[in-house]
C-alpha cells in the first residue's frame, strides 16, 4: 500500500467516530446545502485540522531530505484520497 494511502487509512481509523459523523453531515450537506451549512462548517473545521495534521506527518520527512520536490506530489495524492472520500471537503467555511 502507498504511504499516502496508509496515512489516510490511519487517519480514518484513528478518528473513526468523528469521520463517520462528518460523512453523514457531508452527505446531508450535498443534498441540501442551506439547511446543513452551519453544522457542516463547524464539524468540518475539526475534520480539516485532523486532515492537515496527518498531511504534515506524511510530508514532513520528505520535505527536508533529498526528496523534497516529491513532497508536493505526495500531498496532492493524499488530498485526492481525502476528496474521493469527502468530495465537498473544500466547501468547509466557504461563504
Amino acid at each position: 500500500m502507498s504511504k499516502y494511502k496508509e496515512c489516510f487509512s490511519d487517519m480514518i481509523g484513528s478518528h473513526k467516530t468523528l469521520f463517520e459523523e462528518f460523512k453523514i453531515l457531508h452527505d446531508n450537506y450535498a443534498e441540501n446545502k442551506p439547511a446543513w451549512k452551519k453544522e457542516f462548517d463547524e464539524k468540518g473545521q475539526e475534520v480539516l485540522q485532523i486532515i492537515r495534521r496527518y498531511e504534515r506527518i506524511l510530508c514532513s520527512h520528505s520535505e527536508s531530505g533529498k526528496y523534497g520536490k516529491f513532497s508536493t506530489n505526495l500531498s496532492d495524492k493524499f488530498w485526492a484520497e481525502v476528496r474521493s472520500y469527502l468530495p465537498k471537503i473544500d466547501f468547509v467555511g466557504v461563504e
